[in-house]
């Protein structure tokens, strides 16, 4: 279970005890936000798009849009998600609870400024009725980040 991944992960940092479990499903920045008791912009998802040779990761706020002109200028290909009946084989979690954290070897992660706007946010832990409060910092370090990235946009009254 992609959840025991994640969890032995923050075993190995020394804050499993962080890790929340629901009774309810988290599994859409809505229901993760109702869950947690927070905006659904802190909530961090994470997105899963192909790439030639697997998949890449973003992790951005929960209110963010992926920009599609400023994805392809970053990674010099189209914005395309992932299947879901491919995110977990190539991730190494299912579709609902996908993070960054006990995924598998190789695939990279970049983390979108959007989170930025926030002291923390509440990104998944493996399962579709999780989640993990991190300060920026952790998000950043604790998911191996390969660089931040600038490829989403906010709605209007964020900007």
């Amino acid at each position: 279970m992609s959840i025991e991944k994640a969890r032995a992960f923050f075993r190995e940092q020394g804050i499993e005890g962080r890790v929340q479990e629901f009774d309810v499903s988290s599994a859409t920045v809505e229901l993760a936000a109702e869950a947690v008791g927070v905006e659904p912009a802190r909530i961090a998802k994470t997105l899963s798009f192909k790439r030639d040779e697997g998949c890449v990761l973003i992790v951005a706020a929960g209110d963010a849009k992926i920009d599609n002109r400023k994805f392809k200028d970053t990674f010099d290909m189209k914005a395309s998600m992932l299947p879901a009946e491919s995110v977990e084989s190539l991730v190494g979690h299912a579709v609902g609870g996908v993070c960054p954290f006990g995924r598998n070897a190789g695939v990279p992660v970049y983390i979108d400024r959007s989170v930025q706007r926030f002291d923390s946010v509440y990104p998944a832990v493996g399962s579709s009725n999780s989640a993990i409060e991190l300060s920026i910092d952790e998000l950043y370090s604790l998911s191996d980040a390969s660089g931040w990235v600038d490829v989403c946009k906010l709605p209007e009254t964020q900007r």
